[in-house]
């Protein structure tokens, strides 16, 4: 799907993720936490806060997916201006595709991550948060979403064959 991601939406998008890097440990908390509160139903579908009443302060898998997330939607925004397509590892595509479907996420739920990624950028880029930024990783993370969602179509299609 070709979009009209712009050169200064990608630069924006690469700045506030430079800025970001070094907070991740705390940014992931703040991800996983805002996530869980939008949507508390949510929590059993991540392993790693499956059976805890809180979200650890130091779950390096919560850390590590965190940071996946993050970065996935960041070298998705720049691949959208080098190739204008989301281009990720087709068997990293396969994967999130067969294991959203596993866990039952539905079109919804990206709605929630999308809320709580942009929350946690504007809180972790305080007064550098702005509607031009929030545009750029609001386009990278839909982009990233449907070709996930498109995995998930054909993960689907598989299973129902």
């Amino acid at each position: 799907m070709a979009t009209t991601f712009t050169e200064k939406q990608e630069a924006l998008v690469k700045e506030s993720w430079e800025l970001m890097k070094q907070n991740i440990p705390e940014l992931s908390v703040r991800f996983f936490t805002t996530v869980i509160e939008i949507a508390p139903q949510a929590k059993p579908m991540f392993s790693f806060l499956k059976d805890t009443d809180e979200i650890p302060q130091n779950n390096p898998k919560l850390k590590a997916h965190a940071m996946k997330v993050f970065k996935m939607t960041c070298e998705s925004a720049v691949q959208l201006r080098e190739k204008g397509e989301v281009v990720v590892a087709d068997s990293t595509l396969a994967y999130l595709g067969a294991v959203h479907v596993k866990k039952g996420v539905i079109d919804p739920h990206f709605e929630v991550v999308k809320e709580a990624l942009l929350r946690t950028l504007e809180s972790g880029l305080g007064d550098k948060w702005n509607e031009e930024m929030k545009c750029a990783w609001s386009e990278a993370y839909d982009q990233l979403a449907t070709a996930i969602k498109d995995e998930m179509k054909e993960e689907r299609a598989k299973a129902d064959a």
